[in-house]
């Protein structure tokens, strides 16, 4: 049987094994898959693995042998998944195995805001702190989490657990999610319409699916509403926030800063206009990629794979 990973390289830079999916057949790993090389690559394979290749309808009718599409990652929307439906292809996803990493990266973003670690300890190094008349200095405000109000966009797994680290931060929690869970367990916690959690946090985290609903939700008029000193983190998906009005927001001192871990199109073009606005940090979408987090994600897509195998299919998404 012929198995094929169309773009392994950011699951698997080199410190993982692919062990573990060479058991079902002949593996063949490509670092890296550009489109016109898709189905050359693909064809004669029952079982094909993407992250980031697309696999539209087009593709997929070129690539009759195929049974079997295992998405490396939590999101699915590469994958024409009604056409694989009407084709018998079942299609998995892995999700929950980046949960602990997001939600490191989600206050690393928030703390950097707060205390800019870098730029102090660049100043430093610069000779400030030598030349300082004072035992300390800073030349950035320096801002204290316990008291303020995180606004949590999107209550799962992920919006879950940034809401049990806020709370150890002495943080008020203000959740907005499709399906309002039992959160009585949580004293500092409440549910609010979207409008009143944008007024009323001095942090709004976004945790969130892409949906048709959810795409755009961050624009100018929901910037808007948000309190001139507020922060905006988005460690979920790019086109939930419309890049343009943020910018626009972040240079017109609409809020005070943005952490991003996530844009609209990734790699992003060179003028995207985050990159000139103020006080905007970005990371390169590495949330989801610590070792331990791939190592999850590794075996459970080998986990997904055998019980595919094994006739009780797991973590499909075209059911």
């Amino acid at each position: 049987m012929k198995l094929v990973v169309l773009d392994g390289h950011t699951l698997n830079p080199g410190d993982q094994s692919w062990e573990g999916l060479e058991r079902y057949g002949e593996l063949t790993v490509y670092n890296r898959t550009p489109v016109h090389e898709i189905v050359k690559r693909a064809k004669g394979s029952e079982v094909v693995f993407t992250n980031k290749v697309p696999l539209n309808s087009e593709l997929l009718e070129k690539l009759p042998d195929l049974k079997y599409i295992g998405v490396l990652a939590t999101g699915y929307n590469v994958v024409d998944i009604e056409y694989a439906k009407q084709q018998g292809i079942v299609v998995t996803n892995v999700p929950g195995y980046g949960t602990i990493s997001v939600v490191q990266l989600t206050f690393a973003l928030l703390l950097e805001l707060c205390h800019r670690v870098q730029r102090h300890s660049d100043s430093v190094v610069e000779g400030k702190w030598a030349n300082s008349p004072d035992f300390c200095f800073w030349d950035y405000p320096l801002i204290e989490l316990s008291g303020k109000t995180l606004g949590i966009i999107g209550f799962g797994d992920i919006g879950q657990q940034v809401a049990d680290v806020a709370s150890a931060f002495g943080m008020n929690i203000l959740g907005y999610s499709r399906t309002e869970t039992d959160q009585s367990h949580r004293r500092n916690f409440q549910w609010a319409r979207l409008d009143d959690l944008l007024a009323q946090s001095d942090v709004v985290s976004i945790h969130c699916p892409l949906t048709p609903q959810t795409k755009g939700l961050i624009n100018t008029a929901t910037l808007a509403k948000m309190k001139e000193t507020a922060f905006l983190i988005n460690t979920s998906r790019g086109p939930i926030v419309v890049e343009g009005d943020l910018a626009e927001a972040l240079n017109g001192g609409k809020i005070a800063g943005a952490g991003l871990d996530v844009l609209a199109k990734e790699p992003p073009e060179p003028e995207n206009p985050l990159f000139a606005a103020k006080n905007c940090l970005i990371t390169p979408h590495i949330a989801w990629a610590t070792k331990e987090a791939r190592s999850r994600l590794m075996e459970m897509v080998v986990d997904n794979l055998a019980a595919y195998f094994d006739g009780k299919p797991m973590n499909v998404v075209n059911k």
